[in-house]
């Protein structure tokens, strides 16, 4: 058997471990199609440290693949599906991927990705790819039996790239090829960091190919919570798979919860949510206002983690805490140190804002993968490591962010963060999605610009335009206020949450000579 999925294959082989919207597999049946998955992998001449890739929204053979790759020391890269078939193939070389696994879906764009690609297999799951096999024969071809000599598989994910290509993030000590006890230890570890019970199971509303959400889905399957999943995230049906499977935790980011929020009264009403444990946001900043509507809601158990594809969970923070500490991210959990940095290197006083930099006690860091000079970039020589984020920390050691550093406006001199106009400007009515940024003034240098999605029954105008900034400056202070809004059809957003600003803010900047 798989040795992480042996405990609950011989105690509860029929219950289920996966579900999506074609059907359920039990334990006993993943194990089962994991041991040949693993068979087949290794038949392609795959050993421990060498790398596929997985392309294709969440569906059970997703779960399958990790589960087989994490039990015989591979590397597994897990690719955003919405990318082309010119990022696809830039993340297989770089990656050195040897096999593809493609959701028919997105055959097409994984065809020309893999066209001409030295690799020893092409498999396409959930129905026909020319020139690719089918998953089902593929894993039929893998023998039966337990794999022997298993070691621990990693995933590698790459950051969105929303500057320059993306990169594959890979860690120090977590490695392809350590012992499956750090699987077991890694698991253990979050579930109590996380508040996720034993016996729990997992919604999966997001996509599993962010780290995120890979965490709060596939690490607590390993040790023995099942995942009920879909393709994408609609509102009243995340409410409803709640009460059906009894939900215990789940992962959202705040653009779900403005959706949740605004369902019709009825829907929230017929809402039991009683099995809930823990509802989990992180990935983008979340408005205070919205923040307390879901603890008003749901109740104190609303967490909130600071992390990011490089750097993990670095905090948590409770319900309670956050209602006495508004914005807070919580305290560094013990195993991260945070500095607060000026731009000299010295340290920020409290409540001083200045760059975020991190370092492990268990002696673990960040790297790029193939990429000295990346990885050089962002550590100092003393070892501390940032990912650019902007914060402090209180007088109690609570940190609070402020925004990342390329995303700061300095107007006449004066550092203006987005992410609080932002944060204002989504409890409007009328504003379904908003991205604050700076373009170019020939006075200050640069001034704040709004670009919002409106929601249903309102349309674009002045005199709206208007209402929203004095709604800001009803809020914050008047030099924080937008100089101007622009009305946008869709914001360009990862279903992440993860939002390319640039492609906003770039067309600004196009004729100057500096961008910010």
């Amino acid at each position: 058997m798989a040795e992480l999925l042996r405990p609950f294959a011989e105690s509860r082989p029929d219950q289920a471990a996966l579900t999506d919207e074609r059907g359920v597999t039990s334990w006993g049946e993943l194990n089962a199609r994991a041991d040949r998955l693993a068979g087949a992998l290794r038949g392609l001449g795959l050993r421990a440290g060498d790398t596929i890739a997985v392309h294709s929204g969440n569906r059970r053979e997703y779960f399958e693949l990790m589960c087989a790759a994490g039990h015989i020391g591979l590397r597994y890269v897990l690719v955003n599906w919405h990318w082309t078939a010119d990022e696809l193939r830039y993340v297989l070389t770089d990656s050195g991927s040897r096999a593809l696994f493609s959701e028919a879906a997105f055959g097409d764009v994984a065809a020309e990705a893999a066209d001409g690609l030295d690799l020893a297999a092409r498999v396409a799951v959930g129905g026909a790819v020319p020139g690719f096999a089918p998953y089902e024969e593929f894993l039929a071809g893998g023998p039966d039996g337990e794999p022997a000599d298993q070691v621990m598989g990693y995933p590698m994910m790459y950051t969105s790239g929303t500057t320059g290509r993306p990169k594959g993030v890979t860690r120090k000590l977590v490695t392809a090829g350590a012992p499956l006890d750090t699987a077991v230890l890694i698991g253990d570890v979050f579930a109590e960091i996380l508040r996720i019970p034993e016996g729990g199971r997992s919604l999966l509303v997001g996509p599993v190919y962010h780290s995120a959400q890979w965490l709060f889905s596939h690490i607590f399957l390993l040790r023995g919570r099942p995942v009920v999943m879909r393709r994408s995230f609609d509102a009243a049906e995340t409410l409803r798979l709640i009460d059906e499977h009894a939900i215990t935790n789940v992962h959202l980011v705040p653009t779900q919860f403005v959706r949740l929020l605004r369902l019709e009264e009825a829907a929230r009403a017929a809402f039991d949510g009683s099995s809930l444990r823990a509802v989990w946001h992180g990935a983008a900043p979340c408005s205070p206002e919205v923040k307390r509507r879901m603890i008003d809601w749901l109740g104190p158990i609303v967490y909130e983690y600071y992390g990011s594809t490089e750097a993990s969970v670095n905090s948590v923070i409770s319900s309670a805490e956050w209602l006495e500490r508004p914005g807070s991210v919580g305290r560094p959990l013990p195993t991260t140190e945070v500095r607060v940095l000026r731009e000299d290197g010295t340290p920020a006083a409290p409540r001083e804002p200045g760059t975020l930099w991190f370092r492990y006690t268990s002696g673990d860091d960040v790297e790029y993968w193939g990429d000295r000079d990346k990885t050089r970039s962002i550590h100092r020589p003393d070892g501390l490591f940032t990912t650019g984020d902007i914060g402090y920390l209180d007088e109690d050691g609570y940190l609070y962010l402020a925004d990342r550093a390329i995303d700061m406006i300095i107007s006449g001199g004066v550092n203006i963060y987005p992410a609080e106009i932002e944060g204002v400007l989504i409890t409007h009515p009328a504003v379904r999605d908003v991205a604050v940024f700076g373009v170019p003034d020939e006075e200050f240098g640069e001034q704040v610009k709004a670009a919002v999605e409106l929601a249903d029954g309102f349309a674009p105008s002045g005199a709206l335009a208007g209402e929203l900034v004095a709604h800001c400056r009803a809020a914050l202070a008047g030099y924080k206020a937008p100089r101007s809004v622009d009305f946008v059809d869709a914001m360009p957003r990862t279903p992440t949450g993860k939002l390319y600003k640039r492609v906003l803010r770039d067309p600004y900047w196009k004729d100057h000579a500096r961008r910010i």
